[in-house]
């Protein structure tokens, strides 16, 4: 299924997120007249730090509305597409689907959080370790004079992997959470370069979007604001609010469906090679944590390691040597008790000092 079927079949995400934005744009807007407002009445120096305060207030608020339903939404989401990559239909009742596929894959919300910050960590880490920026961007002329902004790039594109390495754990669903996670990383080291070109090129385009929305929505903003005597200052923090809510439900949804769609169309079919799991974890930390979760996960304890093989006992060929045979030294000629001498050949007596027998001729 491609992104903007996805895009398209998915909206009531988009309406939850945007729904949640509303929310939070409405507790920022009231939290920016109470701190500007007690600021004021201090002249402009209160004015300036009740606008500091406001703005680690919004860091607090953000942390707390989008840590707990913004994850569970956004996690509801991912669960749908996996599932729409894997079968080519959305499930119907998919918010209910997707909260469900959620506490049945991650039980409570933690353990979910505790998954999510791994990979991500793991997927930022691997990916400056295995490659510079530059050679994941080298299809774009003159890369080396623009390396900080392809980084940039690159770094906002991490975000929306990680995501597609969680979905993994929404397809792979016969073994543990920990265990998918981090195959789901693994698939994901694999095809870096193929899934960064994608993520960026999004990327470029979504940043351009936001910019072109902040622009839109602050042109009535802030000729509104004028009419009535208001702060521009204000209008153009109002209209970066509603631009980051548009974004958020309906830009971000649309660049996760495409990275999705980017990555569910290699996972299944890429060879998990077992030397990478080590490999990783010399480069990330946070995937050694997640592939030792992942191993806990495993009654044998061996998950990501080479499966042994039972070598046979070395045995020596055996070879079935003929006895061995001494020389036979000839026989003395026997002497008699008189002092004669007997033939070994015909048994003739012989006298004593005799060198040939006298019967047969043969030598004494």
């Amino acid at each position: 299924m491609k992104a903007e079927q996805l895009f398209r079949k998915t909206m009531p995400f988009c309406m939850a997120k945007f729904v949640l934005g509303g929310v939070m744009v409405l507790i920022m807007g009231v939290l920016l007249a109470l701190f500007a407002g007690i600021g004021w009445l201090f002249g402009d120096l209160g004015l300036v730090i009740g606008l500091c305060i406001w703005g680690g207030s919004i860091k607090v608020v953000h942390l707390v509305v989008m840590n707990y339903a913004g994850y569970l939404v956004k996690a509801g989401h991912v669960a749908v597409l996996a599932e729409a990559a894997a079968t080519g239909k959305v499930p119907d009742n998919q918010v209910q689907y997707g909260k469900d596929r959620v506490k049945e894959r991650f039980l409570t919300s933690n353990v979910y959080f505790a998954v999510d910050k791994l990979v991500a960590g793991a997927v930022k880490e691997i990916q400056r370790g295995i490659e510079k920026v530059s050679n994941f961007m080298d299809f774009i002329p003159g890369v080396d004079k623009v390396a900080g902004l392809a980084k940039w790039f690159v770094e906002l594109s991490l975000g929306y992997i990680d995501e597609c390495c969680l979905g993994y754990t929404f397809y792979k669903t016969e073994q543990g959470a920990f265990q998918s996670a981090c195959d789901g990383v693994v698939i994901y080291a694999k095809n870096i370069k193929h899934l960064l070109k994608n993520a960026v090129v999004t990327m470029l385009k979504l940043v351009l979007a936001t910019l072109a929305m902040v622009m839109v929505v602050f042109i009535p903003v802030g000729l509104l604001f004028r009419l009535l005597k208001w702060s521009g200052l204000f209008a153009f923090l109002l209209a970066c609010l509603i631009a980051w809510v548009v974004k958020f439900a309906f830009m971000d949804s649309f660049v996760l469906c495409q990275t999705m769609a980017g990555y569910m169309a290699v996972a299944p079919t890429t060879e998990i090679t077992f030397d990478l799991y080590g490999k990783l974890s010399g480069i990330s930390a946070k995937f050694k944590e997640l592939w030792e979760k992942g191993k806990a996960e495993d009654p044998t304890g061996t998950y990501g390691e080479n499966p042994g093989y039972e070598t046979p006992a070395y045995a020596a060929p055996t070879y079935d040597a003929p006895a061995y045979e001494a020389p036979r030294i000839p026989e003395a000629p026997a002497q008699s008790a008189t002092g004669g001498k007997f033939c070994g050949q015909c048994g003739a007596k012989n006298e004593s000092g005799a060198g040939f027998c006298g019967s047969c001729g043969a030598k004494l």
